[in-house]
C-alpha cells in the first residue's frame, strides 16, 4: 500500500523516530508514492541496498536519455542549465569507472593521515573562534558556533580565502534544498541562480591559481584537469561537490550532537570525567541523529530484497536515519551513549558512495566538543524544545540556543 506521511510537518521535523520504528515493524518494503520509490527502514535492508552490487545512484545507461528528461520534468529537474551542468551530476551522483576515476583526484586528501595534518590549524580556529564568544551569557550554537567551522576548514583545504567562506554556505544551503520533497518553481529558481553564482566564483578561483598555483586541492585538481583525468565540467561539479558536503551536515550533526549532550546531562557529564570517551561520542553523535538520513538508489537487475521481488529500474530510499536507530542491531537504539562499542552505524553511507569527508567532520567535532567541555563547566538549553529543519533527506536543528558558564 501507498504511504500516507508528510515529512515537510512539524511534527515529522520534531521526532521522525516513532514514524522510522512503524515502517521497521512493517513487512517488507514500503513504497511511497510522492517519490515513486521504495523505502527501506531495517538496518540489514539497508546495508543490502547500499552494498549490492547491482545498486547504482543515477539511472544513465537504465533507460533511455527521453524517459531520463521526462522523469526530470515530472520532478521539475528540467530547465536548470547550471544545476543540472554542476549538481546533478557530480562525484555522487556517479557510477562506475566515472564515479572511481572522480573519487580517486581527492580521496589522497581525505585520509585520515592527510586529515590529521588539519588538527593544529582547526585547533587554532575553533579556540580563536570560542574565545571571540565567551564573554556572551547565551549564544546560538548553530549560527554562532558551529556553522563558521567546517566551511571555513574545507574552504581551506580547497584553497577559498577565509573572507568568501561564509558565502559559500549560502551557496550550498540554497543549491542542496532543492533535493528534498518540495520542488516548487521558486525553489528551483532559487537552487539555479545559486548555481551560477557558485560556478561564476570557482571560474575566478580557478583562474587565479592557473597563474599561480598553491599547496591546495583547487590546484591539484587543475593538474588532474590538465592531465586529462577530469574534464572542465567534472573540475566544477567535483569543487562544488566537494564545498557543499564540508558544510550542512558536519553543521546539523554539530547542533544535533550537542543537543544530544544536554538531553542526557549524565552522558554529558560521564564524558567530561573521561575525554578519552570523545572519539566514541562523536560516532554515536552520528548514529543518534544522522545528519543525511535519506538518500536513493536503482537497482541495475532484477532483485530480491527483504523477501520482495523488484524489477531493474526500481527506485529505493535508504533510510540512514532510520537504519541507525534499530534495536536488531543496536541495543537500546534510542538511547544516547557517549561509550557505545561496538557502534557500526550508517551515517556515512556503505560501499562505493562511502563520505570522503568522515574522517574530517569527526576530527571537527572531537576538536569542538573537547574545547567546549574544557572551557565551560556548565552549558544548558535557553529553548527546551529546539526546531529542527524541516524535509527527509537532512536532520539537524535550525537553531541551538545555550546558556554556558566559564569553568
Amino acid at each position: 500500500m501507498p504511504l500516507a506521511f508528510d515529512p515537510l510537518s512539524p511534527d515529522f521535523a520534531r521526532d521522525p523516530y516513532p514514524f522510522y520504528a512503524a515502517l521497521r515493524e512493517t513487512p517488507g518494503l514500503t513504497y511511497f508514492e510522492d517519490f515513486d520509490i521504495w523505502l527501506a527502514a531495517r538496518f540489514e535492508d539497508v546495508g543490502q541496498i547500499a552494498l549490492h552490487p547491482a545498486m547504482v545512484r543515477s539511472l544513465e545507461g537504465l533507460v533511455s536519455p527521453e524517459e531520463i528528461a521526462e522523469q526530470k520534468r515530472a520532478g521539475n529537474w528540467h530547465d536548470m542549465a547550471n544545476h543540472s551542468r554542476f549538481v546533478q551530476f557530480s562525484l555522487l551522483d556517479s557510477d562506475g569507472a566515472v564515479h572511481d576515476r572522480l573519487r580517486k583526484q581527492v580521496f589522497k586528501l581525505f585520509t585520515p593521515k592527510m586529515v590529521n595534518t588539519l588538527r593544529s590549524e582547526i585547533q587554532t580556529y575553533v579556540d580563536g573562534l570560542i574565545e571571540s564568544l565567551s564573554d556572551r551569557k547565551e549564544i546560538d550554537f548553530v549560527e554562532d558556533l558551529a556553522a563558521h567551522v567546517p566551511g571555513h576548514i574545507i574552504g581551506r583545504v580547497l584553497g577559498v580565502p577565509d573572507a568568501d567562506c561564509p558565502q559559500l554556505r549560502v551557496w550550498s544551503e540554497n543549491i542542496v534544498q532543492f533535493f528534498d520533497i518540495d520542488r516548487s518553481d521558486a525553489r528551483k529558481e532559487l537552487a539555479e541562480r545559486n548555481t551560477t553564482e557558485f560556478f561564476h566564483y570557482l571560474q575566478g578561483l580557478k583562474a587565479e591559481r592557473l597563474k599561480a598555483p598553491k599547496d591546495d586541492l583547487m590546484s591539484a585538481m587543475i593538474v588532474a584537469e590538465q592531465a586529462g583525468l577530469m574534464n572542465e565540467d567534472e573540475f566544477f561539479s567535483t569543487a562544488m561537490l566537494i564545498l557543499m558536503a564540508g558544510h550542512g551536515s558536519t553543521i546539523d550533526v554539530l547542533g544535533s550532537g550537542l543537543h544530544a549532550l544536554l538531553k542526557f546531562p549524565d552522558e554529558m557529564q560521564r564524558l567530561r570525567q573521561d575525554p578519552g570517551l570523545m572519539k566514541t561520542a562523536v560516532q554515536e553523535m552520528f548514529r543518534y541523529e544522522s545528519p543525511l538520513p535519506f538518500f536513493h538508489r536503482y537497482t541495475t537487475e532484477e532483485v530480491q530484497i527483504a523477501g520482495q521481488s523488484f524489477p531493474a529500474g526500481t527506485k529505493f530510499g535508504v533510510l540512514y536515519g532510520s537504519a541507525n536507530r534499530d534495536p536488531a542491531q543496536f541495543p537500546d537504539a534510542d538511547r544516547f551513549d557517549v561509550a557505545r562499542a561496538p557502534n557500526w552505524h550508517i551515517a556515512f553511507g556503505r560501499g562505493a558512495h562511502f563520505c570522503l569527508g568522515n574522517h574530517l567532520a569527526r576530527l571537527d567535532m572531537d576538536i569542538i566538543f573537547s574545547a567546549l567541555l574544557k572551557r565551560f563547566s556548565s552549558i544548558e538549553l535557553t529553548d527546551p524544545e529546539p526546531i529542527y529543519k524541516p524535509g527527509l533527506s537532512v536532520r539537524g536543528p535550525a537553531s541551538l540556543g545555550i546558556r554556558w558558564q566559564a569553568a
